[in-house]
């Protein structure tokens, strides 16, 4: 029954298929493509969808610190809520990386109807200020 709700969908990025026609995807896949999506959408990109995506991407100037990482949660947490459905998210930690100008978004997820815990990893990438030093980013994480 949740394979059922969860479905299929053109792959994304757009590819062909063996067959010459446009690749498919379905099931875990299909869900794990449809988030990064939503993830790597701004609002306003899709003329037809203004609203579409997740507003992480008018975080792309701001510094790495905590408050950085607060609001990336946020958005990730209502982009998804709203764009969506097929999951429940159950956690969004971000975390710095090992250089300068790259936030990681961890999301845990479960597909709905299943008891399949899931996690995928986003790297989201800043742009530095030229009045910050370049180094590497603070030691914090957050969660919940």
């Amino acid at each position: 029954m949740a394979e059922q709700f969860v479905g299929s969908g053109w792959s994304f990025p757009l590819r062909i298929s063996p067959t010459g026609g446009i690749a498919l995807v379905a099931g875990e896949r299909e869900v794990e493509e449809s988030i990064r999506l939503v993830l790597a959408t701004a609002p306003g990109e899709r003329p037809m969808r203004p609203e579409f995506g997740c507003a992480i991407h008018d975080l792309v100037f701001a510094p790495i610190n905590e408050q950085t990482a607060g609001r990336l949660r946020h958005e990730v947490y209502t982009s998804l809520d709203r764009w969506e459905p097929r999951i429940e998210v159950h956690d969004v930690r971000v975390t710095p990386g090992a250089g300068s100008g790259v936030l990681y978004i961890d999301v845990r997820y479960a597909i709905r109807g299943t008891n399949n815990p899931r996690s995928l990893v986003f790297p989201f990438y800043v742009i530095p200020s030229h009045d910050e030093p370049d180094t590497p980013g603070p030691a914090f994480e957050s969660e919940h």
